[in-house]
């Protein structure tokens, strides 16, 4: 089996990945993972810790190959509110919540939840189902 033990962030490298794997969020976040990649090719990433990896990063393997990364589609809501400012108090809420959350312009995505879907309409925003890639903030401690 092909290993993998090393992230190379989207832009630091360059060529043509002739492997690709496409995970969900999380998937994505992880110190050590079996998969196929989307070519049949079975790999284990094993890292030191675990990372966030986004889409459009690569895993380098052993033998000098490129895996391309690729967010899969994930059930998500998406919100958004007829003002700024409630926008920004929605954003609180869900932050009080500890949930993951991808930022857009005049948007957030989240995971779809329908309690939450139901306390942004409660609170005057709009939380709207879609099918999307999930590509979340990794977060002030994580690097």
């Amino acid at each position: 089996m092909r290993r993998a033990r090393k992230i190379l962030p989207s832009g630091a490298w360059s060529g043509t990945a002739a492997l690709s794997v496409t995970l969900d969020f999380d998937r994505r976040y992880r110190r050590r993972l079996r998969f196929s990649t989307d070519q049949g090719t079975e790999i284990l990433l094993d890292l030191p810790e675990a990372i966030h990896i986004r889409d459009g990063d690569a895993l380098l393997l052993e033998d000098g190959a490129l895996v391309a990364v690729h967010a899969a589609p994930e059930q998500l809501l998406e919100i958004s509110a007829p003002a700024p400012d409630l926008l920004i108090r929605l954003a609180w809420h869900l932050g009080n919540r500890h949930l993951s959350a991808q930022f857009l312009p005049g948007a957030i995505r989240i995971l779809d939840d329908h309690v939450i879907a139901d306390m942004v309409r409660g609170l005057g925003g709009t939380a709207a189902p879609i099918t999307a890639p999930f590509d979340p903030e990794p977060g002030a401690y994580h690097g």
